[in-house]
Order: structure tokens, then sequence, then C-alpha cells
């Protein structure tokens, strides 16, 4: 498999790396071991980025995954690097009450994500979004305090602005950013993606089928259960829903003539962006809760798109063609990325 380096101080990575999170939380019932399996079956195709947040089913997730590396062969065990998002801060009930930067917070949360997962340092790591009341500069800082001893190697951001990134990376070397971007997700390409291409940092874009949207596997007659966040999600709801599974039908009708699927396309057209935007090192995150979900993503890594695919693929799904907001209201006020 290909490998990317995310950014300029950033590991060396596969091209795909393996978001974890839907295997705990956010949507609906997962499997237990067909999610370890997937993990194995990753790691085994030459996926080394496996992505989690502490907050994700409250630690679920990453005692998951700690799982899936002490019963993983050793030499891909050894390959695997673990980007960890912090921050969040959660109730019994499941409900968020906003997010945590303070120093102190930082290295708590990181010594509950090294036992956890079971290692002695984690690659990447990244507050989920910034706490307003607590500088960029401070939290990053605590991170590259972390750095310095040991349990972790790189430093991250999530979901945040040009103008903060330039604040972080004057603070300490930052390896990676990550954010949404999709074929209907592109508010990045204006400002973001220049500024981190300018200042070699790397790209993790997760959401590039859109929480399965555009995947080609969602129905317009498909129920949501109330523990998925598509059930709250604008974009999966009534007409919002029925303009963006149109565009996926006209996004069919290229995959169809290239003989792939529409998911191989969609991933395929984000890895295709680098090149076209500064140079930027992107990495897109699969979702992916099964083995088979995970073999069409890797084979998106075979498909081929020239020019006339991409100017066809753009006129099917226009930026800015997507029928309401990434998350709900409440949700986009925390979003530094959209300021």
């Amino acid at each position: 498999m290909r490998t990317l380096t995310l950014g300029n101080t950033g590991p060396r990575t596969s091209a795909l790396g393996l978001g974890c999170m839907g295997m705990s939380a956010l949507y609906g019932e997962a499997d237990r071991t067909e999610s370890i399996a997937t993990i194995h079956a990753a790691l085994e195709a030459g996926v080394t980025l496996l992505d989690t947040g502490d907050f994700y089913a409250m630690g679920h997730n990453e005692m998951l995954i700690g799982e899936a590396l002490r019963s993983a062969p050793a030499a891909r065990r050894e390959q695997a690097l673990t980007s960890v998002k912090f921050g969040a801060l959660r109730d019994p009930a499941g409900g968020w009450s906003g997010y945590d930067g303070r120093p102190s917070a930082v290295k708590n949360f990181a010594a509950y994500s090294l036992q956890r997962l079971g290692v002695d340092h984690i690659d990447v790591y990244r507050i989920a979004r910034i706490d307003p009341d607590v500088p960029v500069e401070e939290t990053v800082g605590a991170i590259a305090e972390l750095v310095e001893k040991g349990y972790v190697r790189h430093i991250g951001l999530s979901e945040v602005g040009a103008g903060t990134i330039r604040r972080a990376a004057a603070t300490a070397p930052i390896s990676d950013l990550q954010i949404e971007y999709s074929l209907i997700s592109r508010g990045i390409e204006a400002e973001i993606l220049p500024t981190v291409a300018e200042l070699g940092i790397g790209v993790t874009a997760y959401g590039v089928l859109s929480r399965g949207l555009i995947s080609g596997h969602f129905t317009r007659d498909r129920k949501l259960a109330a523990n998925d966040f598509r059930s709250m999600s604008p974009r999966f709801q009534g007409e919002n829903l029925d303009r963006n599974l149109d565009l996926v039908d006209a996004l069919r009708k290229i995959a169809d003539q290239k003989g792939v699927s529409v998911a191989q396309t969609a991933i395929a057209w984000v890895l295709a962006q680098g090149t076209r935007h500064g140079g930027a090192s992107i990495v897109p995150l699969v979702g992916a809760r099964t083995r088979a979900r995970l073999e069409e993503a890797l084979t998106a890594l075979d498909v081929t798109l020239d020019a006339a695919d991409l100017a066809a693929i753009e006129a099917a799904v226009p930026a800015g063609a997507a029928a309401g907001a990434r998350y709900p209201d409440s949700q986009m006020a925390h979003l530094d990325s959209e300021h």
C-alpha cells in the first residue's frame, strides 16, 4: 500500500486510515467481534493509522482498539499508529457538556488513553474541538510537554480554522489537521488547505463518505435508530436527504461508467485532491465497521481519476450543492473551522 507523510514532521502512514468511532458509538449497534476482525484486516492490508477519541462511548473505543492491538500479530501491532482526540466532556447519560483544553486536563486525558489503549505512547494527539476558554497555545503547549516526555510523538489539531492553525504552529510543530472533507463538504478548500500546504501540515480527512450518505449504500427509506447520530443530522432529514441522494444518483452514473462503486469514486476523489491544492498530504479516514466495507474502501486505491473524470464528478456534485449543515446547530457553534 502506498504511504503518505502526515506533514513535514509527521509519521509515515498508509494512504488510507481507519476511523474506528462507528465501532463503538453514534451509528447504532456494532458487532464487537466483527469490529476487531475489521481492525485486524486493516492492519493486514497495510493500513497503519487507527483513529479514535477518548470520548467515543466514554473510553469503549480505545479499549476496543487496545484489545485488537493485543490480539494482532506482533509485526502488525508494531506498525500501527494511534491518532487520539481528547477534550470532549460527557455525562453518564451520554450527553455532551463542552470541551476542556486546560494543560492539567490534557495530561489527565492522556494518562487514561495510554492505559485504555495499552500503549506507551500516542502517535498523534489532538483536542477534538478548541476550548473557547483556553488559548490554543496553552493546549498545544501541554501536548508539546507530553512529546518531550515521550508519551506523545506528534501534535495534531482538529476542526480548526486557518488563524488557529497558524497560532498553534507558532507554538510547537504541528504534524496533522483532522477535519471533515468530502465531495459534499468542501469548505476547507478556500483557506485551510492552502494554509496547511504552506506550513507543511498533513490532513487526515474524516467523513469522506459523509457518514454513509454518499457511499452508494444509503437509501431514502432507511430507518435510523434513535442512537444513530444521523437521525439528528440535517443532511439526513426530509427534503435534504432527497436532494443529497439525488447528488449520489448523479455520482453513481459516473462510477458505473468506470466500473467502480460510488464509495470508491468518492474516496478516490479525496485522494486526488492533495496535488490539486498546493501539494497537501491528505489521508482519507474510512469509517468501515465491517471487513466487507473495508475491502470496498481499500480498492479505491486502485481507482485512477484523470482530469476528465474529476471534472465530471465535480459537475455531478458541485461545491456547495449539499442540502443541510454538517452538524445540528448546537454542534456547529463549536467548530472553529467554520469561522
